[in-house]
């Protein structure tokens, strides 16, 4: 069975208030889609971002198919926003346990949420933004993708072996997270690289596909990945190939090597 993994988005705390939480009114239309039926269909969303933690959308009632909601009597507490209640969503033969729940004594930072529904971004069918799926979780509106052609001299090393060397990569910057050098597949030495079945999701990416690298006598799982089919805006990266930096042995820019950046990859 393929191994769906997360690929944990590391999220910018601009603009989050000292409390750790900021409210937004998105402009997005967003809908939840569970057993068949979209369950929650709103163009009045609020997009609680709250610091360590990715983004949570929160529906007003009148937006939610309550019908399809059934309170459990479970209660619980979310830190920083108050005393929390649940409900289980059932539509026909589907049924996803406290799947919801909603902020019934808010703090006082969190009052705007009062009596508005989250879901459980997993225990769903599938999410949209306007007309498309989203995965992972909310696209954070602080988060920017940049994805340039360079001429950089780039080499990777894993092991003592150079797997990918290019004067043609894709750098992709993304907010929070480093530079990520992208490679022609020309570039790669593909004979060291096998194919895994590991697949992880990413917002503002697509679903990405990976590759161990066997140099020496060792392996390297998952150390290198790439994206069959990215999401249009960053289409620039299609099928190229990354290297976590964090895990091989060296990476060189223009002749120089790189510090390791440390990320939860390390």
């Amino acid at each position: 069975m393929t191994q769906v993994i997360e690929a944990l988005e590391k999220e910018t705390d601009a603009s989050i208030s000292d409390h750790g939480i900021e409210m937004l009114l998105t402009p997005k239309w967003v809908r939840v889609y569970f057993g068949g039926e979209f369950i929650a269909d709103s163009k009045h969303v609020i997009l609680l971002r709250q610091k360590g933690r990715p983004p949570v959308y929160y529906f007003p009632k009148e937006d939610v198919r309550m019908d399809f909601l059934k309170e459990t009597g479970r209660k619980g507490k979310f830190e920083g926003l108050g005393k929390s209640s649940f409900w289980t969503v059932k539509v026909g033969d589907n049924v996803a346990e406290n799947a919801a729940w909603s902020i019934s004594e808010p703090t006082p930072e969190a009052a705007d949420i009062e009596g508005y529904i989250a879901f459980k971004w997993r225990e769903i069918d599938a999410w949209f933004e306007e007309d498309e799926e989203v995965y992972v979780h909310p696209r954070d509106p602080y988060t920017r993708i940049d994805v340039i052609q360079s001429s950089r001299h780039v080499r990777v090393v894993i092991a003592g072996e150079t797997v990918a060397e290019t004067s043609r990569p894709v750098l992709l910057f993304e907010t929070g997270l480093p530079t990520r050098y992208y490679i022609p597949k020309v570039d790669v030495r593909l004979d060291l690289l096998q194919p895994s079945d590991t697949h992880s999701e990413c917002p503002y990416k697509g679903v990405a596909s990976y590759y161990s690298v066997k140099a020496g006598d060792k392996v390297a799982k998952d150390i290198a990945w790439y994206y069959p089919f990215p999401h249009a805006e960053v289409a620039k990266i299609q099928n190229l190939i990354a290297f976590y930096d964090e895990k091989v042995e060296a990476v060189y820019v223009d002749g120089e090597e790189q510090e390791k950046p440390k990320t939860h990859w390390s």
